[in-house]
């Protein structure tokens, strides 16, 4: 169900973000990267000012003196060109990989490094004329027209100033030697770099805050969104009843298989029915190993009284140990008297076989939790 931009209230949920990074939405902000690289290559060539000067000074003398026979020869200036640009790369090597990590860890700063698939694929939207003509007059263009402008106005006011400030010097540029207008000239255009980096970082402190809200605006959900992403996610209702009463259904129907294998069933007599199992040198304590009210109790004396398993009617210990022990588990040391009393007189009913009378078990009234249930 599609929702109007004004029913977009609420915040993002982590699926959606996660969704949009997916298909390439993430906030950017080219201002910041712009910045840091100029910022990073204006610095590597400071620091690699003296190399790359004097580099350049014997590449250039080297060219001025072959040139000659360059174009004598006109294979000769194919291989001296070659080899200026090797030289002129291998010289520039470390500004060059400077800029290239600044470009690659300028987008950690706001976004981060994300590959995209979906965004490679065929939108057909993207084309759309009419989404065109919607985007060219949406807000977010009118920002990016005031960005275009601000940097305009950014490179005319450094050019200005730089202009105004080293008018002598580069009026006096032609009229110095050639080394001495090359140094003079590169730490110009340095300088220029410099302040111009530095306006582009201001630009790019009222950029940031924008792309990230721009970008928080763009994910925004409505109730409904939200209401069917859970669905999706966690699923329908009537999906989840069933998959747990599945789940109920296999747990009951193991349960129902270690009936069998149980010692005694402790009943209440009709309500509650609790399966008890102790393996003598085994288990510490006499563990549950089924349990259940009412159509569970019934169905759980039903499967005893057809594998021949003792049937013990004690009341307030089935409540007890129904209420106080889970499937699977020791019964607590609260019960062990109790019970013990119930197993030994199943072992006397397993000795009746042989003539012996069994004696009635004698179990206490006041056990734990028994009175948490009330007589039915």
């Amino acid at each position: 169900m599609s929702s109007s931009t004004q029913d977009k209230t609420e915040n993002a949920t982590p699926k959606r973000r996660q969704d949009a990074r997916k298909k390439g939405q993430i906030p950017r902000s080219r201002e910041l990267t712009t910045a840091v690289v100029v910022l990073a290559v204006t610095m590597a060539v400071m620091m690699q000012a003296e190399a790359i000067t004097s580099g350049a000074d014997a590449l250039l003398t080297g060219y001025l003196q072959q040139m000659p026979a360059a174009l004598a020869t006109p294979g000769f200036s194919l291989q001296l060109g070659a080899r200026l640009l090797g030289e002129t790369l291998r010289l520039m090597a470390p500004v060059l990989l400077t800029g290239f990590a600044a470009a690659l860890i300028a987008p950690l700063l706001v976004g981060g490094w994300n590959l995209a698939p979906e965004a490679l694929s065929l939108d057909f939207a993207r084309v759309n004329p009419l989404a065109g003509f919607k985007r060219l007059f949406s807000m977010n263009s009118l920002v990016e027209l005031g960005k275009g402008f601000l940097k305009v106005s950014v490179i005319g006011v450094v050019a200005a100033m730089l202009f105004l400030h080293q008018r002598d010097q580069l009026l006096a540029l032609p009229f110095l030697p050639l080394r001495s207008a090359m140094g003079q000239g590169a730490g110009l255009v340095l300088d220029a770099l410099f302040w111009l980096g530095g306006g582009l970082l201001l630009i790019a402190a009222v950029d940031v805050p924008w792309q990230l809200l721009h970008h928080s605006r763009q994910l925004k959900m409505s109730k409904q969104e939200i209401k069917e992403e859970m669905q999706q996610s966690e699923g329908k209702p009537e999906v989840k009843g069933r998959i747990r009463r599945l789940q109920q259904e296999f747990s009951r129907g193991r349960m129902m298989e270690a009936v069998p294998r149980a010692d005694v069933i402790v009943t209440n007599p009709t309500h509650y029915a609790v399966a008890l199992q102790y393996a003598v040198g085994k288990d510490k304590a006499p563990r549950v190993v089924a349990k259940g009210a009412d159509l569970i109790a019934q169905q759980i004396r039903e499967v005893a009284q057809a594998h021949r398993v003792p049937l013990v009617e004690a009341p307030p210990l089935a409540r007890a140990l129904y209420r106080s022990c889970e499937i699977d588990t020791e019964i607590p040391g609260a019960l062990y008297q109790a019970v013990a009393q119930v197993l030994s007189y199943v072992y006397q009913l397993r000795d009746y076989r042989r003539g012996e009378r069994p004696v009635p078990p004698k179990v206490p009234e006041n056990l734990p939790n028994s009175g948490l249930d009330a007589e039915r």
